[in-house]
C-alpha cells in the first residue's frame, strides 16, 4: 500500500504545466553524460511528473525531427535515443552556461573590461543565414548596437568564428575588441549594459522566481529535522516545476559579468535558491542513488560552492 504524501511533501510538488516546454525540459533533463536518453527511464519519470506518455512521445518526435536526437535502437519502453552533434552541442552549451553563471557568482567579478564587437553584412538572398547568425549571437549573450553590429563582454570570438564558418559567411564578418565603447555618447560600462540588455525585465523574472520558491528551503529543512522522506511522486514533479520556472529566466540571461550588473542582482539569488533546494531535496529523497532527472546538473553542482547569500555582495 502506498503511503499518501504528507502536506509538506505536497507543497514541494506544485502542479507542472501541461505543455511542450516542460516536456522538452524533462526529455533533455534525462540525458546521460554521453547524450543517451533511455525510454525505460524517461516514461516512469514523466508519469510521476504528470506528463502523459503521448506528450512525451510527441516531444520525442519533435526533437528527432529537429535533428537533436536520433533513435539508436529498441522500441517503446526499450527505445534508446542518442543526441546528435546538434543535440550534444545544445546540452554542452547549457552546462557551460550553468558553470559560467555559478563561477561568476562565486568570484563576484571576472570581467577583463574588454568589449568584443562583431559586425556582419549579408545580402537579402542570404536572409536565412543572416537570421541564424543573429540568433547565435543572441544565444551567446550578444546585444545589437545597431543593424549588423553586436557586442558582448564575453570572449566569444572563437564561437562566433565557428558559427560563421559553419554558415560559410566568414568573408562577411568582422570582429574587434576594445576597452573604449561609446554608444550614443555613453561610455560607462554599467550604463551601457542597462542600455543594451533588458536587465530590468530579466531582474523581474528572477525576482518572481525567488518569490515563488523563497519558503521552500525552510520547508525542506524542517522535513529533514523531522526525518521525513521525500518520495519521488513529490520529488520529481517538484524538481521539474522548479527547473521550468528557472529556465524561463535563465535562457534569456546574457550572463553578464557581475561588474556590469545592478547590485544586489536577483539572478544570483535565484541560482543560490535553486541549488539550495536541490541539495536539500536530495538529502531527504526516499529513493537511494542519484535521480535520473537532471543528473548532469547534479554532477555539476557537486563541485559548486554556495555563494554568500541572497542578492550577492
Amino acid at each position: 500500500m502506498t503511503t499518501p504524501p504528507s502536506r509538506a511533501a505536497r507543497r514541494v510538488a506544485p502542479q507542472v504545466p501541461e505543455d511542450a516546454v516542460p516536456t522538452r525540459v524533462l526529455v533533455f533533463g534525462m540525458a546521460h553524460e554521453d547524450g543517451t536518453v533511455l525510454a525505460g527511464e524517461l516514461f516512469p519519470v514523466a508519469e510521476a511528473c504528470g506528463q502523459s506518455a503521448e506528450q512525451v512521445r510527441s516531444c520525442l518526435r519533435r526533437v528527432v525531427a529537429e535533428g537533436l536526437l536520433v533513435r539508436s535502437g529498441g522500441s517503446g519502453a526499450t527505445a534508446r535515443y542518442q543526441a546528435t552533434a546538434a543535440g550534444t552541442a545544445a546540452l554542452g552549451a547549457t552546462m557551460e552556461r550553468t558553470l559560467l553563471a555559478y563561477g561568476q557568482d562565486a568570484a563576484g567579478r571576472g570581467w577583463d573590461r574588454q568589449w568584443r564587437l562583431v559586425a556582419f553584412a549579408l545580402p537579402e538572398a542570404r536572409r536565412r543565414d543572416r537570421q541564424l547568425f543573429r540568433d547565435r549571437l543572441r544565444a551567446l549573450g550578444g546585444a545589437a548596437i545597431q543593424g549588423g553590429l553586436y557586442v558582448s563582454p564575453h570572449p566569444w570570438h572563437k564561437e562566433v568564428a565557428d558559427q560563421a564558418a559553419a554558415l560559410g559567411i566568414d568573408d562577411a564578418v568582422t570582429m574587434a575588441t576594445t576597452d573604449d565603447l561609446n554608444v550614443g555618447g555613453e561610455r560607462d560600462p554599467r550604463q551601457l549594459a542597462r542600455r543594451l540588455w533588458p536587465l530590468d525585465e530579466l531582474a523581474g523574472g528572477y525576482e518572481a522566481f525567488v518569490q515563488r520558491y523563497r519558503d521552500l528551503p525552510a520547508l525542506l529543512t524542517a522535513m529533514r529535522r523531522r526525518h521525513d522522506k521525500l518520495a519521488d511522486a513529490s520529488f520529481l514533479p517538484g524538481a521539474l516545476s522548479m527547473a521550468v520556472g528557472f529556465q524561463a529566466c535563465f535562457e534569456r540571461d546574457p550572463l553578464l559579468p557581475p561588474e556590469l550588473l545592478p547590485r544586489p542582482w536577483p539572478g544570483r539569488a535565484a541560482r543560490d535558491l535553486l541549488v539550495t533546494c536541490r541539495r536539500l531535496a536530495l538529502s531527504i529523497r526516499q529513493s537511494s542513488g542519484r535521480p535520473a532527472l537532471f543528473r548532469l546538473f547534479d554532477e555539476a553542482i557537486e563541485q559548486m560552492p554556495l555563494t554568500t547569500g541572497p542578492g550577492g555582495p
